[in-house]
């Protein structure tokens, strides 16, 4: 039975929901050392410039950075590794025939530890183009601004 319950996020990719159209997810486990994982566990990690890829039938994630443990010492980790995510088999070939049909990449949204285990979460994407982008933010800010409308209102009706 694990010591931990419930999901701690370590490190979320907010720029990835802004540059990438998301269309699908995976959980995927991390071969990790003990210094790493004890970095995360003091909660340090940027993942906003990682990518995964898939070579030889395996997953990796590239260009993460977990930060050395400050308490580590000739047993501590390179802070930027690639490190092997652990999928299904039919998982990572579904993830190298969406990455194979082109246009899209695979970027890791959230890290976190589940019940005490490293997971990220990582997502099937397509690149958004700079239109796209301004017409996101245009809808969100319009949609914001209809509920700002909608308290006022219904605050003077009352």
């Amino acid at each position: 039975m694990p010591r931990e319950r419930g999901e701690k996020v370590v490190a979320t990719n907010r720029r990835a929901r802004h540059e990438y159209t998301i269309e699908k997810t995976y959980e995927a486990g991390l071969v990790l050392t003990g210094t790493e994982v004890k970095s995360l566990r003091q909660g340090r990690a940027n993942i906003s410039d990682g990518y995964a890829y898939i070579a030889n039938g395996e997953a990796f994630l590239d260009a993460v950075h977990i930060p050395e443990y400050s308490q580590g010492h000739w047993t501590n980790h390179a802070s930027k590794r690639i490190r092997k995510l652990l999928l299904h088999k039919d998982e990572i070939i579904k993830l190298s025939h969406a990455v194979a049909a082109g246009g899209y990449t695979l970027v890791p949204l959230k890290l976190y530890f589940n019940d005490g285990r490293a997971k990220v979460e990582i997502a099937v994407a397509k690149g958004k183009r700079e239109y796209e982008k301004r017409q996101t933010i245009r809808e969100r800010e319009d949609k914001r601004e209809a509920e700002r409308a909608m308290r006022t209102r219904n605050r003077l009706g009352e």
